[in-house]
């Protein structure tokens, strides 16, 4: 059985080598632009299938050295050479529109992950700077209309400032959550190490964190990392229940590697990857941010062993 998968492959590999010199062998006999044509579509056809630029190259490779064994192009070897690249050029034009467009997607993403920050940015600023004076407003209109009524009335509006005191407390919360200043004051770790005190006080989980990090990161880097982390203890909270969330960063000259794991129940990974979604777990959520900094997720679980991330970003090298 297995003989027989692998003369399978081996018969499709020849039928693509094959189509592919026989349209460049019309393309050299003169086939011009409707041999160009069928150039294209090849590509486009070995692009849809999976195929690879790097594969290409090498078919091509291999067509030119059985195209320059006939005789008949032995005189003329450089006119082939250069017919030979046009048409690997044309070949290779649905690889490069779709290059392109993944650019022009990457880029978009990008800016809408900036506009997406910039309005959480400003309703962090209303809830816990507007929101707050309003709420400075009312205790002071409190504190009049307590001197002005009788005694056994002052208790109930002491219940109402004790109430008013805690909504400005889960209003200065709510901010920080949403975008907290300390990450744009003093960058991510010390934004991190917010994050966990106050996830750690809500859930009673044990967050370790190990990032020796000296230098600020590209601020596009740091709100995604931070986002990212901010996902992966949510989920570690509300779905996997665990007890220890370990966070490790490290930078080297063109890159920021963080990993996240915990001890929780973990989950069957591609049962929730082939999900519509995927499962309230925020990993397509992660991997959009990433796909717009250029970086790559890793995920490692399953049922009973925990969850693993690895997040790779690619950085500008330091000179």
């Amino acid at each position: 059985m297995k003989q027989a998968v692998e003369n399978r492959k081996n018969d499709i590999q020849r039928a693509f080598v094959e189509r592919y010199l026989k349209e460049l062998q019309d393309y050299l006999g003169g086939g011009g632009e409707d041999a160009l044509g069928r150039g294209y579509e090849f590509g486009r056809t070995a692009l849809t299938d999976g195929h690879s630029i790097l594969e290409i190259l090498h078919l091509h490779h291999i067509a030119m050295r059985r195209v320059l064994e006939n005789p008949l192009y032995m005189e003329s070897v450089a006119v082939v050479l250069r017919a030979g690249g046009a048409f690997l050029a044309e070949t290779l034009s649905p690889f490069e529109m779709t290059h392109r467009g993944f650019r022009e997607a990457v880029s978009t993403l990008r800016h809408l992950n900036e506009m997406l920050e910039l309005e959480v940015q400003r309703v962090a600023h209303a809830l816990h700077d507007e929101a707050g004076q309003m709420l400075i407003a009312v205790h002071l209109e409190l504190a009049d209309l307590d001197r002005d009524l009788p005694a056994p009335m002052h208790d109930r509006v002491g219940r109402v400032k004790l109430l008013l005191n805690q909504v400005d407390e889960q209003l200065r919360h709510m901010s920080h959550e949403l975008r907290p200043t300390i990450l744009d004051d003093l960058g991510l770790v010390p934004a991190l190490q917010f994050l966990a005190e106050g996830v750690s006080k809500r859930t009673r989980q044990a967050i370790h964190i190990r990032a020796p990090l000296t230098d600020r990161l590209p601020t596009t880097v740091e709100t995604a990392l931070y986002r990212i982390v901010q996902e992966a203890l949510t989920n570690a909270a509300k779905h996997s229940h665990a007890t220890n969330v370990h966070i490790q960063m490290q930078r080297s000259n063109n890159r920021v590697r963080c990993s996240i794991s915990d001890d929780g129940s973990g989950f069957d990974l591609p049962t929730v990857l082939a999900k519509k979604g995927d499962g309230g777990l925020g990993l397509l959520g992660m991997q959009e941010r990433l796909n717009a900094i250029g970086g790559t997720l890793h995920i490692q679980s399953s049922p009973g062993q925990g969850t693993s991330l690895l997040i790779i970003v690619p950085l500008e090298k330091r000179i």
